[in-house]
């Protein structure tokens, strides 16, 4: 019998999709193309920065954004009660610059993900990922080690991870998701998230 350990995406499950709520604060509309649009996140990535430097904006503006930005609600109560219960790591495909001020609204849990490269006039230059496919390479990586993971997301890049883990979950996702993959439960409510991560453990 392994140890478990609890592996959670960000955006959508716990905040709300950083760029989207950033597109809105800046009224830069464009901004809300998310990997839904563009699944090829590196490419992505490279259009957004493209964006933000076409309006001047730079990591600052990014932040004082963020710093208004508010976990979802129960997020907290939810990842409280979880981290209780079992060790718990955030994996996600945001970077750590756009994420440092939600984990502290979220009791400073573990976080991995991403890392951005920013000049000192804190102009966006580039990012740089912590490794191919984060999610799952970071879950085989902690079964690696012994771990057993049990995984909840929302979109397409937690599927990976969340069929790798013992068990895993579907949270707050798209009807298409659903669809497609049937086998997956699939929840709406942190209390039900709650009680199929204690009947999985």
């Amino acid at each position: 019998m392994g140890m478990n350990i609890a592996c959670l995406d960000l955006e959508g499950v716990l905040v709300p999709e950083i760029w989207i709520a950033f597109a809105e604060a800046s009224g830069i509309p464009e901004l809300k193309r998310t990997t839904r649009d563009e699944p090829d996140y590196d490419k992505l990535m490279k259009w957004r920065i493209g964006v933000l430097k076409e309006h001047g904006l730079g990591l600052k503006e990014i932040q004082d954004t963020i710093a208004k930005i508010d976990p979802l609600p129960g997020a907290k109560e939810f990842l409280d009660e979880l981290r209780n219960t079992t060790q718990t790591i955030i994996i996600s495909d945001t970077f750590e610059q756009f994420a440092k001020p939600l984990m502290v609204k979220l009791g400073m849990p573990t976080l991995f993900c991403n890392t951005l490269e920013v000049a000192e006039n804190g102009e966006i230059i580039g990012h740089k990922m912590r490794c191919e496919k984060s999610k799952l390479t970071t879950v085989k990586a902690l079964q690696s080690c012994g771990f057993d993971t049990i995984a909840a997301g929302d979109s397409f890049n937690d599927l990976a991870m969340i069929q790798a883990s013992k068990a895993g979950f579907l949270f707050r996702t798209t009807d298409a998701i659903k669809k497609d993959y049937p086998e997956l439960p699939a929840y709406e409510t942190y209390d039900e998230l709650l009680a199929a991560f204690k009947a999985a453990l």
